[in-house]
């Protein structure tokens, strides 16, 4: 499927808006209407090699999802790799690309596709799934933008699957 592609501009540096873009625990605050159930992989949630599963909603199925911070080019570039689908066989790949834009606006476009097999192929056109993840990405981004512009924090952090890893009160 794809690939498909957003932009928006976003009244922020461009470090600020790939700080919050590099930390997939602030990731559901903003993309939690399409992707849910959002679990980190790692404690740090941050740079390469920080990763999430989670479930991406379509209008007639869901699937497990994971992503993986492979690299990043501050504060230019991120790119994410994981594999989904119902065996989790379906290779998928998220670019977020930054550029500075006149007045001091940032844009931020995201592209996002993945590579199924021909028996998964068959399902994703059945399920509508690239118009649904293209309206997904659209929202998600003015989300971001209402976010980050309003400087409001996230509602919750995600946590790590499993709980708490750091030991409290203990010197």
């Amino acid at each position: 499927m794809g690939p498909i592609s957003t932009e928006i501009e976003i009244d922020l540096p461009r470090e600020q808006v790939f700080a919050a873009l590099a930390d997939l625990a602030e990731r559901p605050s903003f993309t939690d209407h399409f992707l849910t159930d959002f679990h980190l992989l790692r404690i740090d949630p941050v740079g390469i090699g920080a990763g999430a599963r989670f479930r991406a909603r379509g209008p007639l199925r869901s699937v497990w999802m994971d992503t993986t911070i492979v690299a990043a080019e501050e504060p230019f570039r991120i790119v994410e790799e994981g594999l989904g689908g119902r065996t989790n066989r379906i290779p998928n790949h998220t670019v977020w690309e930054l550029t500075e834009s006149p007045g001091g606006l940032t844009a931020v476009r995201v592209s996002h596709w993945t590579e199924p097999g021909a028996l998964d192929r068959g399902l994703e056109l059945l399920s509508a799934g690239s118009h649904w993840q293209a309206r997904g990405w659209r929202e998600a981004l003015h989300r971001l933008r209402d976010r980050l512009e309003s400087d409001r924090q996230p509602a919750e952090r995600v946590a790590i699957a499993g709980g708490n890893r750091f030991a409290t009160g203990i010197p």
